[in-house]
């Protein structure tokens, strides 16, 4: 027994510091992709407080034109991901974000409502396919115990995004209005949208297709990587349908679709209309009110990564998503209680947002416990195009609920008995062998 301890030690150790290796080498500049990725689709919520009198666009209208963006992006999902596949993540990845950089920094020409609704559908084709591509791409590197921390870092980026992007934005639309005969609206779009499609060059050049091509990885490296994560896919296959036909034949997947369909709909809130209840609760300086937004981001970022690895160290994923939805439901409830108040505005915000982005790095290491290497594409392709149709009517519905009662009340109070239903959806709807991953 010992010196079969002694030999799966050594050997243990020696994988793992290829992981480190790995995520080393890709997480930083993922991050700083994903991290770009969030603030040009958010920073609409800023320069919306602008904007929104320039094109005498009505809440209802801006509420439209948050949703639109999810037309394009939905449809593109599962061919992106398919594409990819074919074609390597280094084409894909870099072509979605030259693209989206250049639409983003486009919007500072819009001028009309109808203008503001076509900038955001291309927009949405642009930026479509990102984030499933992503997620799939970590499959081709990382096993199923490692994906909780290695999401969670990745995730850390839209919380870094709501720290940097909100005194940016904040600074940007302050001081730059003016410069060059441009509204500090426009600037906001070109500053925060070309470096985008800057790194979308860097990507071709610096990302690695699979690892059997790392050629930054020695060749023992490459060995032991390629030896574990074969492992871990004959673990997959084991309990996994082989082929994306049978897993559309499952109804598993279907309810982890509804799960992800449900969870933009904090996104909804908290992305578009944080900087609009900061607002409202009485504080108008831009600048100030991008510090103040950076806050509940700072808070989500940190409790996200402890709460990840607490569910990797468990392996458990079902209750410690459900439990998020559950909490930021409660915090998104109380908004309207603490209208006017910015000190406990601010507090729901972080709370809110630690449930949302918490929520959502653990739902992603969901889905991969049960599609194989053949049918993740597809999968992981078919689940985010869900995910963001509930981007696509969380907005109209919210602003709906608030015409009704001529108050924010009840557009809350349908955002949170969505997510409770998403929480309950992802605990009762899933099978056993689905619990862990």
């Amino acid at each position: 027994m010992e010196i079969a301890t002694s030999k799966v030690y050594p050997a243990v150790r020696e994988v793992d510091q290829v992981y480190k290796k790995v995520i080393r080498r890709l997480l930083p500049f993922l991050f700083l992709c994903y991290m770009m990725n969030f603030m040009d689709r958010v920073n609409i919520s800023f320069a919306h407080l602008e904007f929104q009198k320039d094109l005498m666009l009505s809440d209802a209208a801006y509420a439209l034109g948050v949703g639109v963006f999810f037309i394009g992006y939905v449809l593109v999902e599962i061919p992106s991901n398919l594409l990819m596949k074919k074609i390597g993540a280094r084409l894909t990845i870099s072509r979605i974000m030259i693209l989206w950089g250049l639409v983003s920094a486009g919007m500072m020409f819009v001028q009309t409502p109808v203008q503001f609704y076509i900038a955001r559908i291309l927009l949405g084709f642009a930026e479509g396919g990102f984030f499933p591509g992503i997620a799939l791409y970590l499959t081709y590197w990382f096993p199923a115990h490692k994906r909780g921390q290695v999401t969670s870092r990745l995730f850390f980026a839209v919380a870094v995004a709501g720290v940097v992007g909100g005194p940016v934005s904040g600074w940007i639309m302050a001081n730059m209005g003016g410069v060059a005969g441009l509204r500090g609206w426009q600037w906001l779009f070109v500053i925060e949208g070309l470096p985008a499609s800057i790194l979308g060059i860097v990507a071709y050049f610096y990302l690695t297709d699979r690892p059997g091509e790392a050629k930054w990885l020695t060749a023992n490296e490459r060995q032991l990587l390629l030896t574990d994560l074969a492992e871990d896919e004959k673990k997959r296959d084991a309990q996994s349908s082989h082929s994306f036909a049978q897993v559309m034949k499952q109804p598993r997947i279907y309810f982890i679709a509804l799960g992800s369909m449900v969870v933009p709909w904090a996104s909804s809130v908290i992305n578009f209309w944080g900087p609009s209840i900061i607002k409202n609760a009485g504080v108008t300086d831009y600048a100030f009110l991008g510090l103040l937004s950076a806050i509940p981001w700072m808070a989500a970022g940190i409790f996200m990564i402890y709460y990840c690895k607490r569910s990797d160290r468990k392996m458990e994923r079902r209750w410690h998503f459900a439990s998020m939805c559950f909490l930021a439901a409660l915090s998104i409830s109380l908004f309207p209680v603490v209208a006017g108040s910015p000190f406990l505005s601010v507090l729901m915000l972080a709370t809110g947002t630690m449930g949302y982005l918490t929520a959502v790095a653990l739902f992603w290491t969901i889905p991969p416990a049960f599609l194989s290497s053949s049918a993740a594409a597809g999968g992981l392709g078919f689940i985010a195009m869900a995910s963001q149709s509930g981007g696509l009517l969380a907005p109209v519905v919210f602003s709906w609920g608030n015409r009704l009662t001529e108050s924010n009340s009840l557009g809350f109070v349908i955002v949170s008995a969505i997510l409770i239903l998403a929480g309950a959806i992802i605990v009762l709807g899933l099978p056993a062998t689905s619990k862990k991953s």
